[in-house]
C-alpha cells in the first residue's frame, strides 16, 4: 500500500474515533440524559456510528477535498 493511500485509511479511523465520539456523546446526552445507563447506551451508539463512519469518512474526505478546492479555486493536496 502506497504511503497515500495508507494516510488516507488511517485518519479516516482517526477521524471517525474523534468526529463519532463526540457526535454520539451529545446525541446520547441529549436523548436520554446522563443516567445510570449513559455509558451503555453512548457506546452502543459509538459502535454502530463507527461502523457506518469510517466507510463514509473514507469514500467521502477526497470528495469533500474536491469541492473544497473547487470552492475556494485551490488545488487539493
Amino acid at each position: 500500500m502506497n504511503p497515500q493511500k495508507k494516510f488516507h485509511l488511517v485518519f479516516s479511523f482517526v477521524m471517525g474515533a474523534m468526529m463519532i465520539s463526540l457526535m454520539t456523546f451529545v446525541i446520547t446526552w441529549v436523548n436520554v440524559g446522563l443516567g445510570a445507563d449513559f455509558l451503555s447506551r453512548w457506546m452502543r451508539a459509538f459502535g454502530i456510528a463507527y461502523m457506518v463512519g469510517v466507510p463514509v469518512i473514507f469514500f467521502l474526505a477526497p470528495v469533500a477535498r474536491r469541492i473544497t478546492g473547487q470552492l475556494l479555486g485551490v488545488k487539493p493536496a
